[in-house]
């Protein structure tokens, strides 16, 4: 069985067993994840996340589909999101707890279940062991609270591997959550009652993380807010966030659909002609003076929000950026002995600073690169678009980030010169993509924001904005980040709506373009070479990209919108295979 079937079987199975367990007929599995219709189903601890698993483990794909079921069927969403705290760490936290009093409810009469969900935490914990998530110290707080909850709730011992590691830490949290735990325990069953002791857990730990030291952000530079924004982000980024979804629940769900025509025809994607596609650099299609009267414009929208973009750089940074050893630190009381200073031991035995250590930095060795869909429908939100791209653009470059800033579009409405060939060749069935294809470059990669400044202004030529053909456009994106040296790759895809292209529409179907776009986005979250995120304005992109976060720009960025988007960005995701 091939791969792809056997991915596909198993999804059929999870969503058989969810269906069964919660009696929610709209529940379905894609690409190993929950929905609900259209929507994705939230994931709410770190257990349940990560990556797929292999056909040998089959048992642990079982357990977070049995898992994501409790906690349909015990937990009260509603009386959930009323208790949640303000606290961004104490709200992870609580959500984690939620999920693992569900998962202690599981039926007595349902040995498999219990079976599984355990398996399911289990293999997670020996996950993190191995991955050595558990080497800082906030990694290994909020595993020990996990490990502590989980085995008060359901009455058995922690993870033998990670005893002997958590021991010190459990110890030390024993009498501070102590009485917090044995309510755990006595209010299982209501969840009201358990809340109040969450709470209490989760403000805790939260107030735990708050006093560790971040490397990532100087103490004598930040302040005690950014410090707390750190947190948060590096903690998103070792729980695999999955609250990615920004104002997605109140903004509308994109439509989306499989093509009729590719499966009539039992073809895949194709392309009339690439006779006519280009690429461009907006920029040098523009005057001068425009072009300084567009920048000015934008400068000017961007004073208006007051952004502080030095702040909001080390907030990326601490999102983004990785530990790196950076030579050794000498004259240390301890770490590893220097030689060159053995003879300074004899004559002065007392003295202490004799020692070396390794010395760690931050470094950001990633490529973001902005990808702007220029429909016709994207014109009226290109202002704040444009707001929110430049700021990113800068504070990234401050954090050590390369950038580029790309968009795509048509170089025609409704065909174009690609229709009048298809046209003249007697229409033939099913052409594929019929348009002139148009990628545009308003940024490189290896440019400061400083010498590109004027550059991105371009976004504000009215001209540029047709219709959009998204997957082709994707692919071009990876593509050139793909080519550049960077550890890590993230393309986000800044757009309003489907993919639309009216020629290509009427020659095939109006889902053509829209499969396509599915089907490009998961064969790169596949691959894993470049991470794909799909920022919605206006729209939840959630049927086309795993990873998304929906805004609305209906009111300018601010500093809040800003900090959220740092904190996305940066997360460290496991795309599923």
């Amino acid at each position: 069985m091939s791969g792809a079937r056997e991915l596909a079987r198993r999804d059929a199975l999870c969503a058989a067993t969810v269906r069964a367990l919660t009696g929610d007929e709209a529940l379905h599995y894609r690409g190993g994840r929950l929905y609900r219709q259209l929507r994705p189903v939230p994931l709410h601890a770190p257990h349940l996340r990560g990556e797929r698993t292999t056909e040998e483990d089959f048992e642990s794909t079982r357990g977070a589909a049995d898992a994501s079921a409790l906690r349909i069927l015990y937990s009260d969403a509603s009386l959930h999101r009323s208790l949640m705290p303000d606290d961004a760490v104490a709200r992870m936290v609580f959500d984690m707890l939620e999920q693992l009093r569900c998962e202690s409810l599981a039926p007595a009469g349902m040995a498999g279940v219990e079976r599984n969900v355990r398996h399911r935490f289990d293999t997670w914990s020996l996950a993190c062991y191995e991955s050595g998530l558990l080497d800082s110290d906030i990694g290994l707080l909020i595993y020990t609270v996990a490990q502590m909850v989980a085995s008060r709730l359901c009455g058995r011992a922690v993870l033998e591997a990670t005893e002997g590691l958590i021991e010190a830490t459990r110890a030390a949290l024993a009498p501070l959550l102590g009485v917090a735990l044995a309510g755990l325990r006595r209010h299982r069953g209501e969840q009201r009652d358990y809340a109040e002791n969450a709470l209490d857990i989760a403000h805790r730990v939260a107030s735990m993380v708050r006093d560790v030291r971040h490397a990532f952000v100087e103490s004598n530079a930040a302040s005690e807010e950014e410090n707390e924004t750190a947190a948060r982000t590096m903690l998103g980024s070792w729980f695999d966030v999955d609250d990615e979804e920004g104002d997605a629940e109140r903004l509308a769900l994109a439509a989306s659909g499989n093509s009729s025509a590719r499966a009539a025809s039992g073809e895949n994607y194709r392309v009339f002609t690439t006779r006519y596609d280009k690429t461009i650099v907006p920029a040098t299609l523009i005057r001068t003076a425009l072009l300084r009267e567009y920048r000015e414009r934008l400068d000017t929208l961007i004073a208006a929000r007051h952004i502080n973009v030095p702040r909001l750089a080390r907030i990326l940074q601490a999102s983004i950026a990785a530990p790196r050893r950076d030579g050794w630190s000498f004259g240390e009381e301890d770490g590893r002995i220097d030689g060159r200073r053995l003879a300074q031991v004899i004559a002065s035995p007392d003295e202490r600073r004799v020692f070396r250590r390794e010395r760690e930095r931050p470094h950001a060795d990633c490529a973001v690169s902005f990808l702007v869909d220029c429909s016709g429908s994207m014109k009226a939100s290109i202002e704040p678009v444009a707001v929110m791209i430049d700021v990113l653009v800068r504070a990234l470059g401050m954090a050590g980030v390369a950038t580029e800033v790309l968009g795509f579009t048509t170089g025609a409405w409704n065909g174009g010169r690609a229709k009048l060939d298809w046209l003249a060749k007697g229409r033939p069935p099913h052409p594929g993509r019929l348009n002139e294809a148009c990628h545009m470059i308003f940024k490189e990669g290896d440019a400061s924001w400083r010498a590109a400044r004027g550059d991105i202004a371009a976004l504000f030529k009215a001209d540029l904005f047709r219709e959009g053909i998204d997957g082709e456009a994707v692919d071009w994106a990876c593509a050139r980040l793909m080519a550049r040296d960077e550890a890590r790759a993230i393309v986000v895809v800044i757009s309003d709506g489907s993919p639309m292209d009216g020629a290509t529409a009427q020659a095939n179907d109006a889902n053509y373009l829209d499969q396509h776009l599915r089907e490009v986005v998961e064969r790169h979250d596949n691959a894993r070479g470049v991470e794909v995120l799909g920022l919605g304005v206006g729209l939840d992109l959630s049927p086309y990209y795993r990873h998304h976060f929906a805004v609305d720009l209906s009111a300018p960025p601010d500093m809040t919108l800003f900090s959220k988007l740092a904190a996305w960005l940066g997360a460290r995701r496991r795309s599923s295979t």
